[in-house]
């Protein structure tokens, strides 16, 4: 029973990290794809009832929003594993621009979602924290999480 929180501004890479790395195991939610909070609580209990691995895809920017999550998933038993996407904004508007038109995020909300960044932290509920960047190979690169590495 499992838990992971992608946590990050959007266009830093996690649904592409998702997609190498877990998609063979663990169940995706995601509000792009679900469109309504209903239904991805419907998706998120149904999960914690299945004691499936899961995914939350989306920015998680704040720790209001990572709890909406973590602590259900705590009081059913699963690990929580935290990873925080390399949030630089540049790097996110140049890769956002590339993005096909339906997938491109309007650069002001980029923009706004970098002031509302939360660093993670342990004490809400992570079992683990990992922080994940690309490289300039376009490859992802993760390593655990360090107070004040960043």
């Amino acid at each position: 029973m499992e838990l992971l929180v992608f946590i990050g501004i959007p266009a830093t890479g996690k649904s592409s990290f998702w997609r190498e790395r877990f998609s063979d195991s663990h169940l995706r939610l995601n509000l792009d794809m679900l469109k309504t909070r209903h239904r991805e609580k419907l998706l998120f209990n149904a999960c914690l009832d299945a004691k499936a691995k899961c995914v939350i895809d989306n920015t998680n920017l704040t720790r209001a929003e990572r709890a909406r999550y973590i602590v259900p998933a705590c009081a059913a038993g699963f690990r929580i594993h935290g990873y925080f996407f390399e949030s630089r904004i540049d790097d996110a508007l140049q890769r956002n621009a590339q993005r096909h038109a339906k997938a491109c995020v309007p650069d002001l909300a980029l923009k706004s979602a970098t002031k509302k960044l939360e660093l993670p932290e342990f004490d809400e509920g992570f079992d683990v924290l990992n922080f994940v960047r690309i490289t300039p190979e376009n490859t992802f690169d993760c390593s655990p999480w360090r107070v004040g590495a960043l």
